[in-house]
C-alpha cells in the first residue's frame, strides 16, 4: 500500500490540567509510550507512524487517538482506557484496530469487527477529502 499511515495520540488526555489533581503522567502519556512500546515489534511499522498530539479537542472523551491515511476516511476514537492496569490491551486493540484500516483501502472500518474497546469508542469517521481538493 505504500502510503503512510498515522496514529495520533493526544498527550494531554488525563493530565493535571482536565484532572486538577497532580499527575505525574497523563493517560495520553501512558498509551504514547505503551504504544511506541508494542510498535517496535509490530509487522506495520514501516507503513505507520506513532505521532504525539497536544489536544484532539475531545476533552470529555479520555483518551483519544486517531486513524489518518491519505484517501482514506479518518477515524477519531475516545473513552479509551489508559491506567496502568489497563494500557497495554487498550495499545494492543489500538494496533490491531490499525492493522484492519492498513488493510482497507477506503479505511472504513466494520463495527463488528473492531476490536471491542474500540467499538463503543469511535467518536467520529471523516471522510476523505474529494480528488483534485
Amino acid at each position: 500500500m505504500n502510503q503512510q499511515h498515522i496514529i495520533f495520540v493526544c498527550t494531554i488526555c488525563g493530565s493535571s490540567h482536565q484532572t486538577k489533581q497532580d499527575v505525574v503522567k497523563s493517560d495520553g502519556e501512558r498509551l504514547l509510550e505503551k504504544l511506541q512500546t508494542l510498535y517496535h515489534d509490530w509487522v506495520l511499522q514501516n507503513e505507520f507512524s506513532i505521532q504525539p498530539v497536544e489536544c484532539m479537542g475531545v476533552c470529555e472523551q479520555v483518551c483519544a487517538i486517531a486513524f489518518v491515511s491519505p484517501n482514506k476516511h479518518t477515524y477519531l476514537f475516545g473513552d479509551l482506557p489508559a491506567d496502568a492496569e489497563r494500557v497495554e490491551k487498550t495499545a494492543s486493540a489500538i494496533l490491531d484496530c490499525a492493522t484492519q484500516y492498513h488493510a482497507k483501502s477506503d479505511g472504513l472500518l466494520a463495527y463488528a469487527k473492531r476490536p471491542e474497546l474500540l467499538r463503543a469508542g469511535a467518536i467520529a469517521r471523516i471522510p476523505p477529502l474529494p480528488p483534485g481538493h
